[in-house]
């Protein structure tokens, strides 16, 4: 355990998740100095030597601040999740994991017993894991998977949210800095980005807004100042949160939503479908049976092989669906 400061104490958790939120944090780099300067990194697995019970021996509120990154998964997330409410003055939704369930929640499409089937079908032996193993050094205990993946807010109040898989860096600062403020944003807030959509933000050209076609991204060389969505690739930039900078439009690439919806906006994967729906081109088509148009816009949708993995990669866990089967 470190020597006590006086600088106010933070911490960062990873629950389920991979790691790439405590990336965006080192990613900082110089500024990491202008952040020990001020404060102590307390409790940090992946980078500071303090355990979990260091962290019960705090009064209740002596972290004056928690990024908390990564879904909750299982009873130890929330276990977790608990405790660090209990010590912190403010606890961050950290990446989308936390905000929205990001690509862990898409595991809401299945049961957890399919998933297990899945994962450990094929095996020598049939088992599956169990909650306790005796070992010769004594007994293991191995948490339990919740019944569906759950963002951060549906276990314990949330303070703030940083979104992004992972935040970039600079959202990241942005975000530390309005959260100090005086006074501070509203409880709820969203920190770091935008309130727009990357559209917004997006320096590629927009002309007409139809499409005749739905094209995956191997599927042609885009022209490179026009916007994609306009050449039928699916960017979900009209769906997304702006404050990344479009940076994967600018290099050719779609958004692909990590920034979770815009401000206003209840469900994400609804939202991009709308904007679907809106350009698509079927003024050639109306002279049709209604019969004929329907096939001619479901052949135009089965060009994306994946709706939910698609609008709902980040969102689902959060979306107004859920992410429950029913």
């Amino acid at each position: 355990m470190q020597a006590a400061t006086s600088r106010p104490r933070i911490a960062l958790y990873w629950a389920s998740g991979c790691g790439g939120c405590e990336i965006a944090f080192v990613n900082l780099h110089e500024r990491l100095l202008e952040l020990d300067a001020r404060f102590e990194i307390f409790f940090c697995p992946c980078l500071v030597d303090t355990k979990r019970a260091d962290v019960e021996a705090l009064p209740d509120g002596a972290l004056a601040l928690t990024l908390l990154d990564g879904a909750q998964r299982s009873d130890e997330n929330v276990a977790m999740a608990q405790l660090l409410r209990r010590k912190s003055q403010l606890l961050v939704a950290y990446g989308s994991c936390a905000h929205e369930g990001c690509l862990p929640g898409l595991a809401n499409l299945r049961s957890t017993a399919s998933l297990l089937d899945t994962v450990y079908a094929g095996v020598a032996e049939p088992s599956r894991p169990r909650a306790r193993s005796a070992v010769p050094e004594g007994e293991l205990h191995l948490p339990t998977l919740l019944p569906r993946v759950l963002p951060l807010a549906e276990v314990v109040d949330v303070d703030y949210v940083i979104p992004g898989c992972p935040p970039e860096p600079d959202t990241l600062w942005r975000a530390l800095g309005q959260m100090f403020e005086d006074p501070p944003p509203p409880r709820g807030a969203v920190l770091g980005a935008g309130e727009s959509a990357v559209c917004r933000e997006c320096a590629l050209r927009r002309e007409d807004k139809t499409i005749v076609r739905l094209r995956r991204v191997h599927e042609l060389i885009p022209e490179p100042t026009r916007c994609l969505l306009e050449q039928g690739i699916l960017c979900m930039g009209p769906a997304t949160r702006d404050g990344c900078g479009a940076l994967c439009t600018r290099v050719g690439m779609p958004c692909i939503g990590c920034y979770g919806a815009p401000e206003g906006v209840a469900d994400q994967g609804a939202a991009m479908a709308s904007a679907v729906g809106s350009i698509l081109d079927i003024e050639p088509l109306r002279d049709r049976s209604e019969k004929e148009i329907a096939a001619a816009i479901d052949a135009t949708l089965d060009a994306v092989p994946d709706w939910a993995g698609t609008c709902y990669k980040f969102s689902l866990a959060a979306s107004l669906l859920g992410g429950r089967r029913t």
